[in-house]
């Protein structure tokens, strides 16, 4: 296989259609995409030339039904089809909203939403999903107006003289990429065909696509960082991709590495804590078919937090699989900007360090010579790539701070998004803000907060969810981290921190999640001391109230962030109910 690395500056190359056009006439027979069912067998594969066919049809299909030109919401599992219906839709102009498939009536809410929100009455799907949908929901309010289209139906071939009424330029809308939610209601992210290009171009100048680059994803194709990695960026480099579906991994996280070993993986990216599953898979002796690592160049760590422990204690586990320090590079990225927006080179090791918690809680980023009392971890999430500029504001002020000094991180890039969808106020102050005697350049304020260091970016937390106490700053993540340490056995992403306000002052909140393991051995009153003590030992902070809740209660997005604000809301309606020693026997 050759694989070339596509020039978006080139008159040829202006969306991805175009790049997906080129890739079937230049390399036709190559593999481009193979779904690895049960996360380990080969089940189905694309070549280049393949999926450009599939993707012209369903766009003339699409044409056909008057979706053209409009919005819908994309209804898919991991799977190929949905690489041929986000490629057909941005063939034809449609503009997609890629939504995760709901396993319960709840689920729809978050479609109804989104399809109102986009302006949308036809949801994309396949024909499994659609049944399924009708035998389950049919008689569902949410579902009401909504047409469902299935893409995967023999009617998906070419009408005759069917074609796209228009073609796609490079600053029309790609996608709507609704956020997570992590901190607040989805809104639509207008992501178009030159970010695109742009964010992959960045990607692969900063992790470099040789031609026997090989991409294994796991992650959810809906969300930013798993379409990017697993769709996107394989397509720019001309590269075969080998998809999974999420529950896979989940339920064996084992099956990930096996596959990067079986299928000789060069890249893949995940959030922190699928390398803390690793790592407890490795402890627990499931990691013995692993095999080879060493063709593993790039372990992209692209959520935050990213945490030093799950660093090290995963470099150690797979170091005897051949796994490289160097192979492990943070990175910090949002939807709001494509995706990446740094990154740490795959020549080096990530940068660590140990950072003294009193000036941190006063915004002044000071260095520790190594752990101890009142000192926390740190993490460089990289630099960025000529082209993209991040500066470290004060939000209150919107001047630059400086050097050392934690302030909000703002971001001038190509890969800037246009806006939120049908939200010009608030698209105006999020992605066209302007940094104080700094002239008339526009810049991302991403809400999250950090420093530079050496050209690193370290990131702290979010503006939104910083814990303020006798007039320091805490970063729930920290507080988190020291919980979930607390107890053997606690699982990855175990628990959420936040402030409630009663009335009269902020109280610190803390709920953890606890398996019927943990809840008998060591049990109920053991963790919950146990948490208490890690918090005031590490942080000299006292909790008001620790909840101990059963596991898969915490509210998450979908790529596993734990929503503090979704979980603080749960807490406050008393729709939370803690475990206690008798219900724990």
């Amino acid at each position: 296989m050759t694989s070339a690395r596509l020039d978006p500056r080139a008159d040829e190359i202006r969306t991805l259609p175009d790049a997906l056009r080129l890739r079937g006439e230049r390399q036709p027979d190559d593999v481009a995409y193979v779904f690895l069912r049960d996360g380990e067998v080969p089940d189905e594969s694309l070549t280049y030339g393949e999926l450009a066919e599939a993707a012209r049809r369903r766009a003339a299909r699409l044409t056909a039904l008057g979706v053209a030109g409009r919005t819908a919401v994309l209804l898919y599992p991991s799977g190929l089809e949905f690489v041929r219906s986000l490629l057909g839709c941005m063939t034809a102009g449609t503009i997609g909203a890629p939504v995760q498939v709901p396993r319960r009536r709840d689920g729809l809410v978050r479609i109804r939403r989104i399809a109102e929100d986009a302006g949308a009455t036809t949801i994309l799907t396949t024909a499994a999903v659609r049944d399924d949908l009708q035998r389950r929901f049919g008689d569902a309010d949410e579902l009401a107006g909504l047409a469902l289209h299935a893409t995967d139906e023999p009617d998906t071939a070419e009408p005759a003289g069917t074609e796209p009424a228009t073609i796609p330029g490079p600053d029309d809308i790609a996608l709507l990429q609704y956020t997570s939610g992590s901190t607040g209601d989805p809104k639509g992210v207008m992501v178009t065909h030159r970010n695109f290009l742009h964010n992959a171009r960045e990607t692969a100048e900063l992790w470099p696509l040789e031609p026997d680059a090989t991409v294994v994803n796991w992650l959810p194709l809906f969300h930013d960082m798993g379409m990017l990695f697993g769709v996107v960026m394989p397509l720019w480099g001309g590269i075969p991709s080998y998809l999974m579906a999420p529950d896979s991994f989940i339920r064996r996280p084992a099956r990930w590495l096996e596959a990067i070993a079986r299928f000789g993986g060069t890249h893949a990216a995940a959030p922190s804590f699928a390398y803390e599953l690793c790592v407890r898979a490795a402890a627990e002796g499931h990691t013995g078919e692993v095999g080879d690592l060493s063709r593993w160049r790039v372990a992209a760590n692209g959520a935050e937090p990213v945490r030093r422990q799950v660093i090290t204690d995963f470099l150690a586990a797979f170091a005897p699989h051949g796994f490289a320090p160097r192979a492990m590079c943070p990175g910090y990225g949002l939807a709001e900007n494509t995706l990446k927006v740094t990154g740490t080179d795959e020549h080096r090791p990530p940068r660590m360090a140990w950072l003294a918690a009193g000036p941190l809680g006063d915004g002044v980023a000071e260095f520790a010579p190594g752990p101890g009392p009142d000192v926390l971890p740190a993490v460089g999430s990289g630099t960025t790539v000529p082209g993209t500029t991040v500066r470290i504001v004060d939000p209150a002020t919107r001047r630059e701070c400086s050097p050392g000094h934690v302030g909000e991180i703002w971001v001038d890039s190509p890969c800037v998004a246009r806006g939120y969808w049908n939200r010009p106020e608030l698209s105006e102050e999020i992605f066209r803000a302007r940094i104080d005697g700094c002239g008339d350049v526009t810049y991302l304020r991403t809400g999250d907060l950090g420093f530079l260091h050496d050209g690193d970016l370290f990131v702290t937390g979010r503006q939104k969810d910083v814990i303020i106490r006798k007039g320091r700053n805490f970063y729930p993540q920290d507080i988190e981290e020291s919980a979930q340490l607390a107890v053997d056995g606690l699982h990855p992403n175990c628990a959420a921190a936040f402030s409630v306000d009663d009335g009269s002052s902020e109280r610190l909140v803390v709920l953890v999640e606890i398996d019927g393991r943990v809840a008998r051995t060591p049990g109920v009153d053991v963790t919950y001391d146990a948490v208490r003590t890690a918090i005031w030992e590490r942080h000299r902070l006292e909790a008001d109230e620790i909840l101990l809740v059963r596991r898969g209660t915490l509210s998450r997005t979908s790529s596993g962030k734990v929503q503090r604000r979704a979980c603080r809301r749960r807490y406050e309606t008393g729709a939370l109910t803690p475990l206690s020693a008798e219900v724990a026997r």
